[in-house]
């Protein structure tokens, strides 16, 4: 698998990372060892989790695998923290939270330092400059060598990178996660531009439209699927208009032209759409994360993409 480097740092990735949204909950360890021999196996490097995944047993399990299944030194583990699952605040960035989260975070994975540390979210409540200060102390210590953002907006993202740029000394933020596919393009809005414009890398979440784009859900809600779990339903459901009926359509129209599976077909244009560095593809099996491995080597014709590119636009 290629390798890349995220945004204008040093720091390089696999071009496909491996998520574990469901690690914990509905991966078992197991099925997640399987999945993590697999994707090292196939030259995988980037894993992502984050300290809310299963309440921490992403990371758990994550951390586990990393000491018994495959080296620590051949993957770069990503994590994240600002989102409180309990308490008053939905989200909390200061600097006491944030330095706690990553601690504990550290504690769970069974490491002593994150290769990219990331905000989950934007915290409105927080000083931003208070937010980022804690990213220098967390780089400083030793504990976090690489800082990114995740599902922030074009002007978040760029007020940010650029705090950072303006003194020495300072971390920069390399990369910005984003829901970004066929179905979800609104990353190009903004986030793509203030990404460029502060030397960040795009790591793409949920490239294959929430599972939509495999063409899994064209006749219906299999009963094995994401959609039909109560946990993720909600997250599905969007995806399954007649907008996207269309583009999925076109995706697999595509998939029978060129002799592949409509998912190899989605995930090869996000993943060489310019800026991005990775798409973080979560499979819930092995088997459904082979099916995404060996449809990792397809590079899409222009004309295909150009048509692609058509169908899903955005206002």
């Amino acid at each position: 698998m290629d390798q890349r480097l995220v945004g204008r740092s040093g720091l390089s990735v696999s071009r496909v990372g491996l998520g574990t949204m469901t690690w914990g909950r509905d991966t078992g360890p197991e099925e997640a060892a399987a999945q993590l021999v697999a994707f090292a196996d196939a030259g995988g490097t980037l894993v992502d989790t984050a300290d809310v995944y299963a309440g921490g047993d992403a990371e758990r399990l994550l951390g586990r695998l990393l000491r018994d299944s495959v080296p620590r030194a051949e993957m770069v583990v990503a994590t994240k923290a600002v989102l409180t699952p309990r308490g008053p605040r939905s989200r909390n960035a200061s600097r006491r939270s944030l330095l706690s989260a990553l601690d504990a975070s550290l504690s769970r994975l069974g490491v002593d330092e994150i290769d990219l540390w990331q905000l989950h979210a934007f915290d409105p409540e927080v000083p931003l400059e208070e937010t980022l200060a804690a990213v220098d102390d967390a780089v400083s210590s030793g504990r976090v060598l690489y800082a990114g953002v995740c599902n922030y907006s074009g002007w978040q993202l760029a007020a940010a990178g650029v705090w950072q740029h303006a003194a020495p000394g300072r971390t920069p933020v390399v990369s910005a996660q984003v829901e970004y596919s066929l179905l979800a393009r609104d990353a190009e809005r903004e986030v793509l531009a203030a990404a460029e414009h502060v030397g960040a890398g795009v790591l793409a979440w949920s490239p294959l439209g929430r599972g939509v784009l495999t063409g899994k859900y064209r006749t219906g809600i299999p009963a094995d699927s994401r959609a039909a779990t109560p946990h993720f339903a909600d997250f599905v459901h969007p995806y399954l208009d007649e907008r996207c009926r269309r583009v999925v359509e076109s995706v697999t129209t595509a998939a029978d032209g060129l002799g592949v599976s409509p998912l190899a077909v989605a995930l090869s244009w996000v993943r060489d759409q310019p800026g991005v560095a990775a798409a973080i593809v979560g499979a819930r099996t092995h088997a459904q994360l082979k099916g995404i491995l060996q449809a990792e080597e397809l590079t899409l014709p222009m004309e295909i993409r150009e048509a692609l590119d058509d169908v899903s636009a955005i206002d």
